[in-house]
Formats: C-alpha cells, sequence, structure tokens
C-alpha cells in the first residue's frame, strides 16, 4: 500500500518516526511529506534513512513530477501525525501552501489525522469547528490522548502511541471509501444519538460518595466516533475527566438520578435515534444524606463504625425499554452495556446473556472489568450480544483500543437504525 506520511510542526514529531518504521515494516510503501516547522523538530535525513525515500517540504522541488499532485492522487492512504491545531486550520480551510496540505486536498483516498497540542487549544472552539468541519468532509480525526503534554502541563492533547495510530489508520483504509465528495463516511447524518459515559456518584455527605472506577473513555469514544459519522451528539457525561469530543453536545451529571433526569428528558423530545448507556450507573445509593460530614467516634477502645443503609437506584435503561414498549414506538434504539468481573453464578457471557433478557434493550456491549481491567484503560475486549443470538453469533472485538471497538459499535448500530 503506498502510504503518505504527513509530519506537522510539534513536539510530537519525533513519534512520528516509530509510526514511520511500523508501517515501512508491515510492507507499505511511505512517503514522508512534513511541514518546513516539522523538519525543525526532525530533519529531512531520518526521514529519508527510515523511508528510503527522498523527502520535501517544498511543491517547487521535483517540479517536473507535479508532486503536489500526484501524491495525493496515487495514495492509497494518507496519514498526518502529529496534526497541529495549525495543520487543522489549514487543512478545514483548503489552504495549500505547501506540499502536505497541497497532498490533502487532492488525496481521494481515506486521510487520517492524528491531532497533537495544548489542551487549551484542542478545547477552542476554532479548533472544535475545524475538526466538526474536517469529519464532516469523511476525513478520519483521530481522539488525542490523555497525559503528559510539553513541559509540566497535563491533558487531553496528547499524540497516541504510534501503534494506536497505526491500527486506527489501517482500519480506516479498511472501513471507509475515499472521501470524494462534501460528505464522505456519515452514515450516521441526520441523526441524533444520546451516549451516556463515565461513572455515577452518589454522596454519602458534603466530603465523601459511592463510586466506581469509570473514566469514561469508552463512552467518550462512542460518542466521538458517532460525531465523525456525521450524528448529532449529545453526551451524558457523569464525572469524566476528559475533553469534550469535538461535535458533540455534553450535559454534565453527578448521580444516577441526575443521569436518568438527563436522558430520559433527551428522549421524550421524540428526536433520539438510538441510545447508548456506556456510563457506569451506581446500583444503589445511601437512603440518608449527611448534610455535615459524618465523623468518627474517639473514646478509648471504640472501633464503631457507623452503617449505611443504601437503596436501590433506578434501572434507566429498563425504563427506557419499557417506556418504548408502552408507547409502541421504535425508537430509539437501545444499547447497553455489561461490566461484568464473573462470579460464582457464571462468567462474563452467561451473566451478560441474563441481563440482555432482563433489560430488553436491542444490543448488549459486555466487557470483563475489575481493578486493572477496562477501567481507565486504553485498551479492552468486548463481546456484541443480540438477542436471540445463538453462542456462535456473538461478535468480539479485541483486544483493541477503545476508539476501534467505538467503530465497530457502530458498524453494527448504524444499519440497524429505522
Amino acid at each position: 500500500m503506498r502510504v503518505v506520511l504527513g509530519v506537522s510542526g510539534g513536539i510530537a514529531a519525533y513519534k512520528a518516526c516509530s509510526v514511520l518504521r511500523l508501517l515501512t515494516e508491515a510492507g507499505h510503501e511511505v512517503t514522508v511529506v512534513p511541514t518546513r516547522a516539522a523538519l525543525r523538530f526532525v530533519g529531512a535525513p531520518t526521514w529519508e534513512a527510515l523511508s528510503g525515500r527522498p523527502v520535501s517540504a517544498e511543491v517547487w522541488d521535483d517540479v517536473p513530477q507535479v508532486p503536489h499532485v500526484r501524491l495525493g492522487q496515487q495514495a492509497d492512504l494518507v496519514l498526518v501525525a502529529p496534526a497541529t491545531a495549525d495543520l487543522l486550520a489549514r487543512a478545514a480551510h483548503g489552504l495549500a501552501d505547501d506540499l502536505l496540505t497541497s497532498t490533502l486536498l487532492t488525496a481521494r483516498c481515506p486521510v487520517v489525522l492524528a491531532p497533537a497540542m495544548h489542551t487549551e487549544m484542542w478545547t477552542h472552539p476554532a479548533t472544535v469547528d475545524n475538526v466538526r468541519t474536517l469529519r464532516d468532509r469523511g476525513v478520519h480525526v483521530i481522539e488525542p490522548a490523555s497525559g503528559r503534554l510539553t513541559g509540566a502541563d497535563t491533558g487531553p492533547g496528547r499524540l497516541p502511541e504510534p501503534e494506536e495510530i497505526v491500527e486506527a489508520a489501517l482500519a480506516a483504509v479498511g472501513r471507509s471509501p475515499a472521501p470524494t465528495g462534501a460528505t464522505g463516511d456519515v452514515d450516521l447524518a441526520g441523526r441524533h444519538v444520546v451516549v451516556t459515559a463515565g461513572g455515577t456518584r452518589e454522596p454519602l455527605d458534603p466530603v465523601r460518595f459511592l463510586g466506581n472506577r469509570s473514566s469514561g473513555k469508552q463512552g467518550y469514544a462512542v460518542a466521538a466516533e458517532a460525531a465523525r459519522r456525521g450524528a448529532r451528539v449529545t453526551l451524558v457525561s457523569a464525572n469524566a475527566q476528559l475533553a469534550a469530543p469535538a461535535g458533540c453536545d455534553v450535559v454534565d451529571v453527578q448521580t444516577a438520578l441526575d443521569l436518568e433526569r438527563a436522558v430520559t428528558g433527551l428522549v421524550q423530545e421524540g428526536d433520539v435515534d438510538a441510545v447508548v448507556m456506556a456510563a457506569a450507573v451506581a446500583d444503589f445509593r445511601p437512603a440518608h444524606y449527611a448534610e455535615a460530614k459524618i465523623k468518627k467516634t474517639h473514646g478509648a477502645g471504640d472501633e464503631s463504625a457507623p452503617t449505611i443503609e443504601l437503596v436501590r437506584n433506578p434501572d434507566i435503561l429498563a425504563g427506557l425499554v419499557r417506556r418504548r414498549d408502552e408507547t409502541g414506538g421504535r425508537d430509539p434504539y437501545l444499547v447497553g452495556f455489561a461490566a461484568e468481573t464473573g462470579d460464582g453464578t457464571g462468567d462474563v457471557l452467561s451473566l451478560a446473556r441474563a441481563k440482555l433478557e432482563r433489560k430488553g434493550c436491542d444490543l448488549l456491549v459486555a466487557n470483563e472489568v475489575g481493578a486493572d481491567k477496562t477501567f481507565g484503560q486504553d485498551h479492552t475486549t468486548v463481546h456484541l450480544l443480540d438477542p436471540g443470538a445463538d453462542e456462535d453469533e456473538v461478535v468480539t472485538v479485541g483486544p483493541a483500543t477503545k476508539a476501534h471497538v467505538a467503530e465497530a459499535i457502530w458498524d453494527h448500530v448504524a444499519p440497524l437504525l429505522p
């Protein structure tokens, strides 16, 4: 496969060397097209040594071969890593002032951009609009990772690891047609989807709560993928410390009751095509909230501790199914998640099947969780269960990135929406 690897001028340009090595070792023919700024971070001799091909940032080099047109026309994949805020802006507005942006304009193959920048730049309205524009045109914009940035900064905007970038880029080639028109791969265009993410917190007193380990990464990936495919996305986020995915409207909630009110209210408005309940919703909450901090006693030999009475939280997914049945409607398509550890009564899949039958939703995404599994991790393995499906019809995805899992979920759901 002929790959154009674009590199723009960010400190993460050094990671593109590993991306290049992974692609060439997999047998792909890679031409590196850096920007002028990128060459200040990693020089042309490095790119030429690793790729075995000449490297230039200028449209004026090798003019008889017309590289500013030929590279894009002949490529099977254009991947830009890192893609800076400046590169995203120039690509969104169709500028062509160097070899890389000219190549982006002439490419009729899948185009994948891996952003890397400071958090403030990633979340700026201008960048959010540029990412939305690019995704609307069929460009695959990978969500950046969250972690250590340049200097002491930490947050969303970190370039994903090279292996994740290559996996996402190759998946784009296998999944999507070339963006030949203004819409590209937007099979959710015109749809309104609601995605829940994160973990609810049930307050005990002003300083304590019952919670769980969910980071919200999977739900955010599901929301980002839906937005990339053209959907109008409302993301109901429970305590997730993540940057809002580009193109998504975010509703922040704290408790299970908050989340129920938010999701039910959106569905009652009547224009929701699908609900994906990826949030980890607490099954129980304290029966009584203490207005002041609960104190421990300090008497000699006193080891007593308060007893916390719990009550059940509402089953939000089952409530949505029940409401849909009562109204006789087909919308929305309902996707549940089953985070299971397995126990003495069954393994993850058997418990998930029982949950699917009990809930009555249209699809259940089951995964195995634990202290060091799934929660907060970038990779996971899930099983997609349809009602009435035989054991050999269960679709297993992974181990894979949560972005790849999100793609698999929408690949399954999009064709089934009425």
